[in-house]
């Protein structure tokens, strides 16, 4: 039975508690309306406590009062609604439409919270994803149904990167009919959001775009919900509709600021640096949505963006979402001071899959050792640099003076490249040729004479 209570325990923020309730689940869904107000507004019990439950209030509940206040307990999970109209469509952080397009009716309602899916079911990723930016595409490469995040830093290009990979993205097997995309902002200003908007709208992929978008006004309990929602509805597209859907969130770091905070009003036990203790398993439940399944066409491929307070990779969040995901990329701040974009770091930067999906019969024969090569020599590199700075540039030895030519062209040539230029993996891999020819061809110790024979006359 639905039961309704006009009385608080207590009101903190966007915390409440009611005392005496009987049968309240975890997770369950309140209707929260104010005297102050004639809005309602939706909550979530996050503790129960006895006969006391504590319900987080995704609004503005100032000037609520813990008299008249009535709280109504829906007896269901927080759950959207989904059908293929949510494509071309934009919503807020949970779930409701902000486009002026109408509700969104479906025969069906999705809990948000969803569930990892099971390692048994999985089927291993190996398909390539061009993303027409030769770092990535040849030294941190995308398959399709991988987690791989963005590292950025406050200020830095990550919000253009993710713009560009979307415009430019092709996934093997996709094509306009079913392939889409879903983008999750979480605590972003108004130009950010408008930026992704527009830029989805230049490229004509707007109607193929699913959009939730917590701006950095809104109620910063509602940044919680909004990666949920955004994993359920790639999982509705992907595994009841066979659409290939490429997820983008943006900016993770707002939401584990969220989940502290939310945290320390429940009084709970706080870990490295106030996060809560249980913050892996937490974005280990968002990530480990990302794949593919058994028995479905579609997929999810899951690109989360996260600045790094002070820049620092060693904070939790790039911490722990480096555990769970399949690499990263990596972008320095050095290098977009230099004036590089994409200002990726190519030697922190990695993918933990894109060994099974290049090579022949992906790719190029040529890749996987042409790869190795330029990480190794880009390494080499860096030593040099480091003992420039010692001894002096003019006396180095020959060869280390090419490492320097090397490294400059690689940063100049290889890693930037224009914010509208799309390049195809082919074309990628010959620039690669074109800078090892730069090099003593002793110094290329990955590569087979044969190979060396076969592309450097190219």
């Amino acid at each position: 039975m639905i039961k309704e209570y006009i009385k608080l325990k207590k009101v903190e923020s966007s915390i409440i508690e009611v005392e005496n309730v009987n049968e309240a689940s975890f997770g369950e869904v309140v209707e929260v309306k104010s005297s102050a107000s004639d809005k309602s507004m939706v909550g979530k019990v996050v503790n129960i406590n006895d006969d006391t439950v504590t319900i987080q209030v995704f609004g503005d509940s100032t000037g609520m009062s813990t008299q008249n206040t009535k709280v109504r307990f829906t007896q269901r999970p927080f759950e959207i609604a989904l059908s293929e109209d949510i494509l071309g469509r934009k919503f807020n952080g949970i779930g409701q439409p902000i486009d002026d397009g109408g509700d969104i009716y479906a025969a069906k309602r999705y809990n948000v919270n969803g569930r990892a899916i099971n390692p048994v079911s999985r089927v291993y990723p190996r398909d390539f994803i061009q993303t027409g930016i030769s770092s990535i595409d040849c030294l941190m490469t995308l398959i399709r149904g991988q987690k791989l995040p963005v590292f950025s830093g406050s200020g830095m290009s990550h919000n253009r990167l993710a713009a560009q990979i979307v415009r430019q993205a092709k996934i093997k097997g996709a094509n306009e009919d079913n392939f889409a995309i879903v983008f999750g902002a979480i605590g972003v200003k108004h130009d950010e959001a408008r930026f992704f908007e527009d830029t989805f709208r230049q490229s004509g992929v707007l109607n193929n775009v699913c959009m939730f978008v917590n701006y950095a006004d809104d109620s910063i309990m509602e940044r919680i919900i909004t990666p949920r929602a955004a994993l359920t509805a790639a999982e509705y597209l992907a595994f009841e509709k066979n659409y290939h859907v490429l997820v983008i969130i943006t900016d993770l770091t707002s939401y584990a600021e969220a989940l502290r905070e939310v945290s320390s009003k429940r009084e709970e036990v706080p870990s490295r640096k106030g996060y809560p203790g249980y913050l892996y398993s937490d974005l280990a439940s968002l990530y480990e949505r990302a794949g593919m399944i058994k028995d479905a066409e579609g997929s999810v491929t899951l690109i989360p963006i996260l600045t790094m307070p002070n820049d620092d990779i060693t904070h939790p969040i790039p911490d722990l979402t480096g555990y769970i995901t399949e690499g990263q990329i990596v972008l320095e701040r050095s290098l977009m001071q230099k004036d590089i974009y994409p200002p990726i770091n190519v030697l922190p930067s990695l993918s933990r899959l894109m060994k099974d999906g290049i090579g022949e019969g992906y790719t190029r024969e040529d890749h996987p050792d042409v790869s190795s090569q330029l990480f190794s020599s880009y390494s080499h590199v860096q030593e040099v640099r480091d003992l420039a700075q010692i001894i002096g540039a003019d006396d180095l030895s020959e060869a280390d003076q090419k490492y320097l030519k090397f490294g400059d062209e690689f940063e100049n040539r290889f890693v930037r490249q224009d914010y509208y230029e799309n390049r195809e993996i082919e074309e990628t891999l010959d620039l690669a040729w074109d800078l090892l020819k730069i090099l003593p061809e002793n110094e290329l110790d990955r590569l087979s004479p044969e190979m060396i024979k076969q592309h450097m006359n190219r």
